[in-house]
């Protein structure tokens, strides 16, 4: 059976992006508007070169309010703002070792006003987040468009899935042990969800622009190998949700693995140890 496909591949967010789509429905141009939406996410969000975000941050590293005058960086913070309470507050895009305390905590947002202002200095940076924060709003355009069927990926740790595989059912996907390509760690199934994995070992946490990950709270280095995998209805929280998994601490892992323990997964990639899952017997440091 012969299933009509489009696919656009292209560089954002520092990594490949790819967005398939599957079936006759939809606009003709719905994938190119996608992309557009993405380096639109891109452009506002990104902190390696003048941006909506760096602007932001001169102004609040300077003690200064700062107006959120970008629509796409307010929709990013309206949706960090959701995310951080979902994830106990371990997901805190201002969290930096430089500072005496999680960013994120400090920072009054008047949405009726679109401006910031921070008790101590904070600056953003968005991270992980950033590219499930841009699969959902790709997503939104590729709905609008009447698409059903659609994979989009982020590089290899964020994935998102519009409706049903083009056979029918979930769309399958065996997350890779970061430590050995041969390996697997789990498998799952999506309709209509997203995947984002975290992990502190694998190629990807060697590159020179990467932020150490941090606990927001104690401003804890995460050292210890380890990999999170979060599933969750949008993009932008299981990013949140990956990247919370891998700093928590015991207590605060078990809470939120048993909020949603089919779709969440921290395992322990300590060689030699046999593999577990248990939140509370992981190696913290």
């Amino acid at each position: 059976m012969s299933i009509p496909a489009d696919v656009e591949r292209f560089m954002a967010m520092g990594t490949r992006i790819e967005l398939h789509r599957f079936g006759a429905a939809g606009a003709d141009d719905a994938l190119l508007a996608a992309r557009r939406a993405i380096e639109a996410v891109d452009d506002a969000l990104t902190i390696h070169r003048p941006s909506a975000t760096t602007a932001l941050n001169e102004r609040l590293l300077a003690g200064q309010d700062a107006p959120v005058d970008d629509p796409v960086l307010f929709d990013a913070l309206v949706a960090i703002d959701a995310v951080h309470e979902a994830t106990l507050g371990l997901f805190d895009p201002a969290a930096d070792r430089r500072f005496a305390v999680a960013g994120w905590r400090g920072i009054t947002f008047d949405r009726a006003a679109a401006r910031l202002s921070a008790t101590t200095p904070v600056a953003f940076d968005f991270g992980g987040f950033g590219k499930g924060f841009a699969l959902d709003r790709a997503g939104e355009v590729l709905r609008a468009a009447g698409i059903v069927s659609a994979c989009l990926s982020a590089g290899e740790s964020s994935i998102a899935v519009i409706g049903e595989h083009p056979l029918g059912g979930g769309w399958p996907f065996a997350v890779p042990n970061p430590s050995d390509p041969d390996d697997s760690l789990v498998q799952v199934e999506l309709i209509d969800q997203s995947l984002s994995i975290s992990a502190t070992v694998g190629a990807g946490t060697a590159a020179p622009d990467r932020a150490a990950m941090l606990r927001p709270d104690d401003r804890a280095v995460i050292t210890a190998p380890r990999c999170a995998v979060a599933v969750a209805r949008t993009g932008a929280l299981a990013e949140a949700m990956s990247t919370a998994l891998l700093v928590a601490d015991p207590a605060r892992a078990d809470r939120l693995l048993g909020g949603d323990s089919e779709n969440r997964f921290v395992f322990d990639l300590t060689p030699g140890v046999a593999r577990r899952v248990s939140s509370a017997r992981m190696a913290l440091q």
